[in-house]
């Protein structure tokens, strides 16, 4: 799952107008701005094998601290209680960025195969196994997505031209990130991944710039 994430981000924008666009993204890939970081650090491990699902070689073998259902939750509550005393947005904000946060593991055992843990023991694990039916994964991630997108369009207005195209060429952006990475060919390593994960700040960075050149329709 990789713009499905961003596909919740954007429709949430109904429900906490008043929330930057770049904190809907921070909220919804927290587990994967977090995940890279430690297997750099030698704390979760991941392996490349060709073949594990259609959709992905990736072999996740270790990683409850960043995507256990424990370990979301925890994060969840923790940014969205951050979140509320620095901006004062006020509760509904705060629960939209949790619940944002738990979206992730719930989209990813609905595609991972049964390697999504529970516990902060790395066991017992699930997953739906979407990924091994690859007409039904990328028809269902595209069409989430679009449905954010409408969902972000119609409850927000471009101010100027950053606001219209930048945020066209954004929405471009991740649509061809997510064909390379579903046609493209197996990254080269672990490392490889988790350093180009990295580039996930690029599109948060991206979301907050967007963001200012538009308006909430509720605000108007």
């Amino acid at each position: 799952m990789f713009i499905g994430h961003f596909a919740l981000a954007l429709g949430a924008k109904k429900y906490a107008p008043q929330v930057s666009l770049g904190v809907l993204f921070l909220a919804c890939q927290l587990a994967d701005i977090i995940w890279p970081n430690l297997v750099l650090l030698g704390l979760e491990t991941l392996r490349i094998e060709p073949g594990i699902t259609v959709m992905t070689p990736l072999n996740f073998e270790h990683y409850p601290f960043s995507h256990s259902l424990v370990a979301i939750l925890l994060w969840g509550a923790i940014f969205a209680v951050v979140y509320e005393l620095l901006s004062r947005s006020g509760t509904r904000a705060a629960i939209v960025i949790g619940v944002l946060v738990l979206s992730h593991w719930i989209l990813d055992v609905i595609t991972h195969r049964p390697d999504m843990p529970i516990t902060l023991s790395d066991s017992p694990r699930v997953g739906l196994g979407l990924w091994n039916n690859f007409g039904l994964a990328v028809s269902f991630e595209l069409l989430l997505f679009a449905a954010g997108v409408w969902l972000y369009v119609r409850h927000t207005k471009a101010l100027n031209r950053v606001g219209s195209i930048g945020f066209w060429s954004l929405i471009a952006f991740l649509v061809v990130i997510y064909m390379g990475n579903v046609f493209g060919p197996p990254p080269p390593s672990a490392t490889a991944v988790a350093w180009s994960a990295q580039a996930l700040w690029l599109v948060i960075a991206w979301g907050f710039w967007v963001d200012r050149h538009r308006l909430a329709r509720t605000a108007q």
